[in-house]
């Protein structure tokens, strides 16, 4: 059996016509990374100016993280249900709801409540904008534009940091968080303007109400859990063994409830494809070492290293210039030689070089070799973190698409989660033990070294700069033992990323785009059911037949070939 299918405009697209296509997607990623980026330098004076300490500096990363990575898979497997442009205008608009927001924050309280308003918009971006680049762009030929795309995220990322350092030194940190209003408003009308997306062809929509419940509640403990573990109450505590039980159950309950709904939001047939298993396990190191390097770093050149804002952000250059530069370049070779794998491995063994070397750290490290850290570092993340998605689209059924994408970005969110949670923890007690047994045998001679060592009591992030040079070289040493402890937990994890991108399929790139499988998958369908119903196969053209009785078939043939293609071109639109 044959079937010819009518023309794709998608497959006849220009490169011009394709970036006009993206140019919303791009400038609703621009904002989503600018209004990060210029955030992370001024993260450190935000929490001393709203009276935070390290654990509220934690949780205030953590609950964007958190509200990102819960709900990354419920917008993937929306995006298989319905209309994908209005959840990404959606997306959009929550995300620079809590952006602005953020910026009247009283306290560190409310900044963490719309800090989870701000990470559901981009749990939405990251996981729609990969989608709807799927249904655009084919496997084989998504590098060279995801390169352009990659240039224009290097200049928010790279720019971001800077900007959001230039800004609170001049006009205070809260002017950063309206800096991607203007950009934001022009994603949106952009996307409404030039993003065409086929609709998925669903007559009826089953949402999955309650694994969406269960997953909140199961992961959301787990991070309270792991977060409150050890300070509000002990491991061994009654309020320890309730929370844990609880989130095991809804994760357990989740788990199952998935087998049996009709639209699931992580579909459990999905983990027997070898690539998305490996794919999940890849991306658990590649979650941890991205979210932390860009928390602790700029924690790093300050209170380590005694940096403004604008130089913690011109410190971490290299590391952006090693993780965009790799992206471009290597998407680049992916797409024009069709060859993954090795870039990858090669991707895996930098990564693990560089959580290495940024165990080493002291605060009085070299900062020549801090950079060749950040370098390596980074470029191992743009090798692994793109391709990870991209392989993992290649090798699933279009019509899960969204539930797989975006289940690889929940897995890396998820550990990149749990991850800063933990190493947070871990940097709150390794920092105060540090300090106190530094300063066991201080004796304060002058009223300023009494006031400091008063300030340090509280418990607050210190403001490093205002210390008196005896005491400030003590913290900045405490912070720079304190952050190189923490990045010895993501060794293994990155060993164990390695091991599972070694055994992934190395499977040839599709030179065919989501949107166009889909199309085909829908006319197969029809066809199926056009030969079920007249009893014989339907073939790609009408053979020449004698009788009235072989022309009735014939004709019956011809009206259910007529109606399978009438459906498939209906899917396209």
């Amino acid at each position: 059996m044959t079937a010819t299918l009518p023309n794709d405009t998608e497959a006849q697209r220009s490169p011009r016509e394709v970036f006009t296509a993206l140019s919303g997607l791009i400038m609703g990623m621009f904002v989503a990374v600018l209004s990060g980026t210029v955030v992370s330098t001024s993260m450190p004076v935000i929490i001393a100016d709203l009276g935070g300490d390290q654990a509220a500096y934690t949780w205030v990363i953590t609950a964007s993280l958190l509200a990102t990575a819960v709900s990354t898979p419920i917008w993937g497997k929306l995006a298989d249900l319905v209309d994908r442009k209005m959840l990404l205008q959606l997306a959009l608009g929550l995300f620079v709801a809590g952006t602005v927001i953020a910026g009247f924050s009283q306290d560190t309280g409310m900044l963490i409540a719309v800090r989870v308003v701000q990470g559901l918009g981009a749990g939405g971006l990251m996981s729609l904008v990969m989608i709807a680049v799927a249904l655009i762009i084919s496997p084989r030929e998504r590098g060279k534009y995801m390169g352009v795309v990659g240039g224009i995220m290097a200049l928010a990322t790279i720019g971001g940091p800077l900007l959001g350092g230039v800004i609170t030194d001049a006009f205070g940190w809260r002017a950063n968080f309206f800096i991607g209003v203007p950009f934001a408003v022009l994603a949106i009308i952009l996307i409404q303007r030039t993003l065409h997306l086929p609709k998925p062809n669903r007559e009826r929509v089953k949402i999955d109400y309650l694994g969406a419940i269960l997953l909140t509640v199961g992961v959301s403990l787990l991070l309270i859990w792991v977060s409150m573990g050890g300070n509000q109450f002990d491991w061994d505590s009654v309020e320890s063994f309730v929370v844990i039980g609880i989130s095991a159950a809804a994760i357990i309950g989740f788990v199952i409830a998935e087998f049996f709904v009709e639209e699931p939001i992580v579909p459990m047939s999905l983990f027997a494809n070898r690539t998305f298993t490996l794919a999940v396990i890849a991306s658990i190191s590649v979650g941890v070492a991205m979210f932390a390097t860009s928390v602790f770093l700029a924690q790093y050149f300050q209170l380590a290293r005694g940096a403004t804002p604008t130089e913690s952000g011109l410190m971490t250059i290299p590391m952006i210039v090693g993780q965009m530069g790799a992206s471009i370049g290597i998407g680049a070779l992916v797409s024009r030689f069709g060859k993954w794998k090795g870039w990858m491995l090669l991707g895996s063994v930098l990564v693990t070089a560089g959580v290495t070397a940024m165990a080493t750290l002291q605060y009085d490290t070299e900062f020549a070799l801090v950079s060749v850290y950040m370098f390596v570092l980074g470029a191992g993340l743009g090798m692994v973190m793109q391709n990870l998605t991209l392989i993992v689209q290649n090798d699933t059924p279009a019509s899960q698409l969204g539930a797989a994408s975006s289940n690889v970005n929940f897995f890396r969110s998820i550990a990149g989660t749990i991850g800063v949670t933990v190493m947070g923890s871990v940097l709150a007690t390794q920092v105060t033990t540090h300090i106190t047994s530094s300063l066991a045998k201080f004796t304060p001679t002058s009223p300023d070294e009494i006031d400091a060592l008063k300030s340090l009591a509280t418990g607050d992030l210190p403001k490093v700069s205002e210390l008196p040079d005896t005491i400030r070289v003590i913290v900045e040493s405490s912070y720079g033992q304190g952050i190189a402890d923490v990045f010895i937990i993501a060794i293994p994890l990155a060993v164990l990323s390695l091991i599972a991108i070694a055994f992934l399929p190395n499977k040839p790139l599709s030179t065919k785009n989501a949107a166009q499988t889909l199309a085909e998958e829908a006319e197969q369908v029809a066809i199926d059911l056009a030969e079920a119903e007249i009893g014989a196969p339907v073939t790609s053209s009408l053979q020449v037949v004698e009788g009235s009785d072989a022309a009735t078939g014939a004709d019956r043939e011809a009206s259910a070939r007529s109606s399978a293609t009438a459906t498939a071109q209906e899917a396209r639109k």
